[in-house]
């Protein structure tokens, strides 16, 4: 199989990566922290290239892209650890585009495509602990359209959010639809998180909705689904940058006159770090590639892939603080906020335990088969 990139991916690439250096360093991001944790002006210069619309296909103003065209993107935010949830906006565009009926996809994904709408899935609630089946929301027909009751909780950027895609109980069966911030019944309320990103709490009241699908659950498991392979590329990005930061860290300490790059102990320790991120970039190329194989293939493998992103990054994450000491876990020094977000990826769109069940689950049922 080729692995290499073409010609446009790695334009692209280099784009997101030039954005990054020059105009997200780490007193950009620090301000947004402390400004709440999102920055429109940011989201609208990453929409600015385009990248909001890359899994919203031409017709609808978008690049017509993909999974790997999504995966360098995410790949080059993880590296810069951008706060704004772009991978959201590959998430909602891809089921929008998929499931959605045409009236609703060509009011919304030229609006996305151009960075005038944010749209977040909006999905976990309490007590579900990442079960997708699990939905309390519930959804009635009223009128020509329908009304959505029910609290989701850690929706990203929740009161910046322009609409939310939301799955709620029709008639017995999970549905999928969008809701605008600004509609009646509609309650947010906002937060940061561990990496110092934003997310809150959405809270429905008979809030009018729009139908993207009956076959919620369907929908629902693409969209997380796209999710994880957002997050595992971001965090190849985020690994390759913490384990290059570390390694920039041992050849200018010193300790009994010499760099502590010449240890030997430590020497193997960054190449344990090296070999858990190539095992973890060779997983988010899986993930990607799989997302658009047959249903039950395409769950185990994204299942697959968040295993492995979830050891390697507690692995590279925690490696990192032990071998800078005391000042990798100082908010003043760089590596520590990449540690929070290692550690925030692994618990998104389901933690390293769950995903452990679900592949054992699938063996099972697998061996069941040929039993």
């Amino acid at each position: 199989m080729d692995f290499d990139f073409s010609d446009d991916q790695a334009a692209l690439r280099d784009a997101v990566q030039k954005w990054v250096e020059k105009g997200y360093g780490f007193e950009r991001r620090r301000a947004t922290v402390a400004a709440g944790g999102f920055d429109r002006a940011a989201y609208g210069e990453l929409a600015e290239l385009g990248l909001a619309g890359v899994y919203v296909s031409e017709d609808h103003g978008g690049l017509g892209m993909g999974p790997v065209e999504a995966m360098v993107v995410m790949e080059e935010l993880g590296r810069g650890i951008v706060l704004e949830p772009l991978g959201q906006t590959f998430v909602t565009s891809g089921v929008i585009g998929a499931y959605a009926p045409a009236e609703l996809q060509a009011a919304w994904l030229p609006r996305i495509a151009s960075g005038e709408a944010l749209v977040v899935l909006a999905h976990q609630e309490r007590g579900a602990r990442y079960r997708l089946d699990r939905v309390s929301a519930t959804a009635k027909a009223s009128g020509q359209g329908h009304t959505l009751s029910g609290h989701k909780n850690l929706v990203p950027a929740a009161d910046q959010a322009d609409a939310f895609v939301v799955p709620a109980q029709l008639n017995g069966q999970t549905a999928l639809f969008l809701v605008e911030a600004k509609a009646a019944g509609v309650k947010t309320t906002g937060h940061h998180t561990q990496d110092g990103s934003r997310a809150g709490d959405l809270v429905l009241t008979d809030a009018p909705a729009q139908l993207i699908t009956t076959d919620g659950q369907t929908a629902l498991e693409h969209a997380v689904d796209i999710g994880i392979a957002a997050a595992c590329a971001e965090a190849v990005g985020v690994m390759d940058k913490t384990l290059a930061i570390t390694a920039e860290y041992l050849n200018t300490r010193k300790q009994f006159g010499v760099t502590i790059a010449s240890f030997q102990a430590l020497r193997h320790r960054v190449a344990d770090m090296k070999m858990q991120l190539e095992l973890a970039r060779s997983m988010s190329y899986y993930a990607s590639l799989k997302l658009n194989a047959p249903t039950g293939e395409r769950r185990a493998a994204l299942a697959r892939a968040k295993v492995q992103l979830g050891q390697s990054m507690r692995f590279v994450g925690q490696q990192a603080v032990q071998l800078h000491g005391g000042i990798g876990v100082t908010d003043e020094y760089i590596v520590s906020h990449y540690f929070k977000k290692l550690t925030q990826l692994e618990m998104t769109f389901g933690d390293t335990l769950h995903h452990l069940g679900e592949v054992s689950a699938r063996m099972q049922d697998t061996a069941g088969v040929f039993a």
